[in-house]
């Protein structure tokens, strides 16, 4: 139980998971790093000496325009990376492969959601690329200034990253599925001065028009000069004379060879929008050559990236993800990535099998909301299909609960493929505790192990250690290269939200524990702790319990006022096809909690919900839930959701 003592206080730690699943030896023998006494080895040299550690691997695996002399200088949340050093990322993400038999090798393999296709070699990428960065040039886009890339999942979304990457420009990629009134935010907070966006793309069989909503954004927004449209769905679309201009207008004169600009390694690569609750939205900044370092580096250790690999990451570019492991770390390695324009069930539940099939993935990447909603339609789906060709499972963006973690090992892996449970964040830039799917054991439900030169620890308020098998803050208490090195525009807020509860440690925001073994549990947001008659527990951890549950397929934990508890539980369940919602469902699930985790964790209210509300990305809104608990009206920004009509269908009780 929870223990205080003054202000230090921990959680209670409710859930047990005992399975662990060794690498295969077949995977080990050609991983890159093939065992736990590498990791050690290479943790010893991290902690020995940080900035020659992560300096030698800089140079491995990036290409330098002026070598660099220092690694690392200062601490955090001060600390910079390479700080003499001179590169562009382009040149690490397509140049060095053009001089070898990688030139002719696909670089992108898309697919649009009507079933069209397009497949570039890195040489016709950098082609694209040079052609685009000069049609910016030509716009007057200069090295510093900074683009907003409001796009969808097609190959000019990664196209337009590279190119503003090519001329020294800062992109803000803008998720498609935001508001006009979102993006506007967005667009003046950096001050952007040119937006390259599209007539439309095609999701659930519709087409969603984009550049309307860039037209109603600029309204407010006189720092844009020029908008760039690219043509995709064939939307007729209003274009402002002197300002508008269709890419392949754009691109259709400009040479296709274009000089990359040298930047300093700490040169703002790109600002990415995390939204919260209340405020504004927080506009994270990754520089280029600590950022690069880590997409490139986390592709190789968690993912075990070759270059017989066709690698799926299903995140949209709109997230961090989608920045680290659609684009910049596979093509740093040369890997092969496929991008999908649509949706996961679209047109029928098996699109997701049907892609693997049919380009023989080896290794997909995806969120625990997506593996859950697979479960949930049951095994005949992935069963229609061959999914032979995968070799590695990764998980991302939330905590996965064991039950779903080993129905994705188990259907879709066929129990020969590890599976990856990665923890990071937008403000960390990349993968920081996974396991190493050649050497590390895993336990359904845990992220294992902090990547070698990654100093996690779990502290009470105070910022003591907590013992193993308690919950506690989640710190990163040395720096890395990847790590967010401001807030644009807003020092102040950076310091505040990440360094003022422990001075000089990195605050992620996340509850965990530490098990016997030194695993990592992520008990999820510390936001989302609840306390229960003097007891904090982690919603997660709950949640867990109830999905494990044969009628559950998903979900969500809130807490809401009580005035005897303090705080009482409520639970929003989505139950799995064939089982109907009733008052017997709901005493099932109250008693099989109590049976899992104990008397105080039992939900004092069970919701049934066809579904929960998430955003594209696949994360659980629980701020609203929240207010539906507290019977109060949904408050706050819904652009990101994926389906706002989710939050009208939700059952009042646990009768229906």
């Amino acid at each position: 139980m929870a223990k205080t003592q003054g202000s230090e206080t921990s959680f209670d730690s409710v859930l047990q998971e005992e399975r662990v699943f060794p690498p295969p030896k077949s995977f080990s023998e050609s991983a890159w790093i093939g065992d736990l006494d590498i990791w050690r080895r290479l943790s010893d040299e991290a902690r020995s000496d940080r900035g020659a550690f992560f300096g030698k691997l800089a140079q491995e695996l990036l290409v330098w325009r002026r070598p660099f002399t220092k690694a690392l200088e200062g601490k955090l949340p001060d600390a910079r990376w390479f700080v003499d050093g001179e590169l562009n990322a382009t040149e690490t993400c397509i140049d060095r492969h053009l001089s070898t038999w990688r030139r002719n090798k696909a670089a992108i393999i898309w697919e649009g959601e009507p079933g069209d296709e397009r497949v570039l070699t890195y040489n016709e990428l950098a082609r694209e690329v040079g052609r685009f960065a000069n049609g910016l040039r030509s716009l007057g886009v200069e090295k510093g200034d900074r683009v907003c890339l409001y796009l969808p999942m097609i190959p000019e979304a990664a196209i337009a990253m590279l190119a503003c990457a090519r001329i020294g420009a800062t992109h803000t990629v803008v998720f498609a599925g935001f508001s006009a009134e979102a993006l506007r935010d967005r667009i003046n907070d950096t001050g952007a001065k040119v937006v390259v966006t599209a007539d439309g793309f095609f999701r659930k069989g519709n087409v969603v028009k984009l550049k309307s909503a860039v037209d109603e954004a600029l309204k407010g927004a006189p720092c844009v000069r020029k908008v760039v449209v690219a043509r995709r769905a064939n939307a007729t679309v209003s274009m402002s004379e002197g300002r508008d201009l269709f890419w392949q207008d754009l691109v259709a004169e400009q040479p296709d060879v274009c000089k990359a600009e040298p930047v300093w390694s700490e040169h703002p690569l790109f600002v990415l929008y995390t939204s919260g609750s209340t405020g504004k939205p927080k506009g994270v900044v990754h520089g280029t050559a600590g950022f690069l370092l880590g997409a490139a580096l986390t592709s190789r250790w968690v993912f075990d990236l070759k270059d017989e690999d066709t690698w799926w990451c299903t995140a949209d570019v709109g997230w961090v993800t989608g920045h680290t492991y659609a684009v910049y770390g596979p093509l740093a390695l040369g890997a092969t990535v496929v991008m999908y324009e649509g949706a996961p069930l679209s047109p029928a539940p098996d699109r997701f099998w049907r892609i693997i099939e049919k380009h023989h993935v080896t290794a997909f990447y995806t969120a625990p909301t997506a593996i859950r909603t697979f479960l949930r339609l049951g095994t005949s789906w992935p069963e229609k299909h061959d999914l032979s060709s995968l070799r590695l499972l990764g998980s991302v963006g939330e905590p996965i609960n064991p039950e779903a973690w080993m129905w994705y090992r188990e259907v879709i892996g066929k129990n020969r493929c590890p599976v990856v449970d990665t923890w990071w964040q937008t403000e960390t830039g990349a993968a920081m505790i996974a396991p190493l799917p050649g050497a590390t054991p895993t336990k359904p439900g845990s992220a294992t192990l902090p990547l070698p030169g990654i100093s996690a620890r779990i502290v009470d308020e105070g910022g003591k250690d907590v013992p193993a098998g308690k919950g506690g803050y989640l710190v990163i208490d040395e720096p890395w290269p990847w790590m967010s090195r401001t807030l644009y525009g807003d020092r102040e807020r950076f310091l505040k939200s990440y360094f003022s509860q422990y001075p000089g440690w990195y605050t992620t925001g996340d509850g965990a524990r530490q098990d016997e073994d030194g695993y990592f549990w992520i008990m999820g947001r510390v936001d989302d702790v609840i306390n229960v008659a003097g007891h904090r527990l982690g919603t997660m951890e709950i949640e867990s319990a109830l999905v494990a549950a044969d009628d559950v397929a998903e979900a969500a934990v809130v807490g809401t006022p009580d005035p005897v508890k303090g705080t009482a539980i409520v639970a929003f369940v989505t139950l799995r096809q064939g089982v109907a919602p009733s008052p017997v469902v709901a005493d099932s699930l109250r008693a099989h909690v109590s049976r899992e985790i104990g008397a105080i964790a039992r939900p004092d209210q069970i919701r049934f919900a066809d579904a929960l509300p998430k955003t594209r990305s696949g994360k659980i809104m629980r701020r609203f839930l929240r207010d539906l608990a507290a019977g109060r009206e949904a408050q706050g920004d819904m652009s990101t959701l994926e389906d706002i009509g989710v939050l009208a269908s939700l059952h009042e009780g646990d009768e229906e």
